[in-house]
């Protein structure tokens, strides 16, 4: 046997070699490495007990070579040593556990021998203490991320999202947390099955989301429970019924819960053949489910918190609007008494008597337009977007108002909702931008009104809509659309259209 001084450097060096990285999978290579120059060996591998807990696959540096031929039996009767094999087999211990075993082989001067057996026990005990180190770390970092991940989903809710793109942000962070091909959410639905609907992909999700696992799946009451699921290969486990289950591989399906409710199930599918998810994965990736689903019921109710206080505030602006709307009435009344008095101490004419009246009949008509539009505007959902002309119209004004610095004037006549249809309401609500930007390009703009009339007919006889946009704006330069006319008391655009 040689004597193993003249190797030590060499020893030392490979000791040193194997903590030089915290990343497990790179800590392997260096074993395997070292192993194979500190023996001189072709070929070098190490062969894990459980592949699946550090999701990793055997770690090699090369081809095995082929199988030595046996040794020619010594001229002797002795038998060879067992050590001076031409295979060196040596397991590998962490936290008193088998990790793998450290397969050497094909030995460039001959089989191996007792020092190069004592060498790489040496070896594998220094690496049993840096694959620990290794775990360590690669556990604290996927933590870090994932608290991370949390943390950054928690924040995107409770900003304000709606609920589409809560959900679609929980899908997107947890999939690249994961590795994951996919990150899908499923909803219970009426019919007592799930349904995918949102999914975030590295391709066209179009054909996931709305498929449904219909009852009467066999994962469907774990996931209905509100348990997680965790699967080896979708495409051929019983358990999953769906058609898109052939493309994928491992699986986890976790519940969205939270305070005994169950929001729906977040789903992390790899691609066929993708490595299997780890303890310490599913682990955490159930944590963020919980939090992920504390975080979307949180910002659900701060959601309804400022729903409410939109309505508040709108109960507010209500009694301000009537406060307003009392004291026009009570100053045209008012108007119409002094015109009384006027009429009986002044001798004024009967026309002139005719025309003040007529001056505060239309200013009560037109308190009453206002009032109807504002009392519309506040029956509308806060966080919806408008569905009916009347609607779309308001938000046209109110878009304009930011530009502008006030608020148009609206008024509607007529059942517009019921009598206007596409594609008419189409054409005139391009043509309400188009005025109302005109009308926030001319100077000394300040008062705009905009009327809608579907009571007006056509000048040929036919049932019409009327739209009119009128501004007091400097119209020297000013140009009036679609049968629009200028003068020096502003600029009036107008449309007509067939109903």
């Amino acid at each position: 046997m040689h004597d193993p001084v003249p190797r030590l450097p060499s020893l030392l060096e490979a000791v040193l070699s194997v903590g030089t990285d915290l990343e497990l999978r790179a800590t392997l290579q260096h074993i395997v490495d070292a192993a194979a120059e500190l023996t001189e060996a072709r070929y070098a591998a190490l062969d894990m007990t459980d592949p699946g807990r550090d999701g990793l696959t055997g770690i090699r540096t090369a081809e095995r070579p082929e199988q030595p031929e046996p040794p020619e039996p010594p001229e002797s009767t002795e038998s060879p040593k067992p050590s001076e094999s031409p295979e060196l087999v040596v397991p590998i211990h962490v936290d008193d556990e088998v990790f793998g075993d450290l397969r050497l082989a094909g030995k460039r001067d001959g089989p191996f021998t007792d020092e190069d057996e004592q060498l790489v026990r040496v070896l594998a005990t220094q690496a049993g203490i840096a694959i620990g180190n290794a775990r360590l770390y690669e556990t604290a970092r996927q933590r870090e991320r994932w608290i991370e991940g949390a943390a950054a989903v928690t924040t995107a809710l409770l900003s304000g999202e709606s609920a589409a793109d809560a959900l679609m942000t929980v899908a997107e962070r947890a999939r690249r947390l994961a590795e994951a091909s996919a990150g899908v959410i499923l909803q219970p639905t009426e019919g007592g099955g799930m349904e995918i609907v949102t999914a975030s992909t590295l391709d066209d999700p179009g054909d996931i989301v709305g498929v449904v696992i219909e009852p009467g799946s066999p994962v469907l009451e774990q996931l209905l429970g509100g348990e997680p699921v965790f699967i080896d290969d979708s495409a051929t486990d019983p358990r999953m019924t769906t058609h898109v289950r052939h493309r994928f591989g491992p699986n986890m399906m976790l519940p969205l819960q939270a305070g005994g409710r169950l929001l729906g199930t977040l789903a992390l599918p790899r691609r066929r053949g993708g490595r299997p998810y780890t303890a310490v994965e599913r682990l955490l990736a159930t944590q963020f489910a919980s939090q992920a689903a504390l975080a979307l019921v949180h910002a659900e109710a701060q959601h309804s918190r400022e729903r409410l206080a939109v309505y508040e505030d709108r109960d507010r602006i209500a009694r301000d609007l009537h406060d307003l709307v009392v004291q026009r009435l009570f100053a045209t009344g008012m108007m119409l008494e002094s015109t009384q008095r006027r009429s009986a101490g002044t001798g004024d004419t009967d026309k002139d008597v005719h025309a003040m009246l007529g001056r505060a009949v239309d200013e009560l008509q037109s308190t009453v337009q206002e009032v109807r539009t504002a009392i519309f505007a506040l029956q509308q959902p806060p966080a919806d977007a408008p569905t009916t002309f009347r609607g779309k119209v308001l938000r046209e004004a109110a878009g304009a108002g930011v530009v502008l610095g006030f608020q148009p004037s609206t008024r509607f006549t007529g059942a517009v909702d019921n009598r206007l249809a596409e594609p008419v309401a189409g054409r005139l609500l391009t043509a309400l931008r188009r005025a109302l930007a005109a009308a926030s390009r001319r100077a000394g703009v300040s008062r705009v009104e905009i009327t809608v009339d579907v009571t007006a007919p056509l000048p040929d006889g036919r049932p019409g809509v009327r739209l009119t946009v009128f501004d007091d704006g400097d119209s020297g330069n000013g140009h009036a659309e679609g049968g629009g006319s200028e003068g020096g008391a502003g600029t009036t655009a107008t449309w007509q259209s067939p109903l």
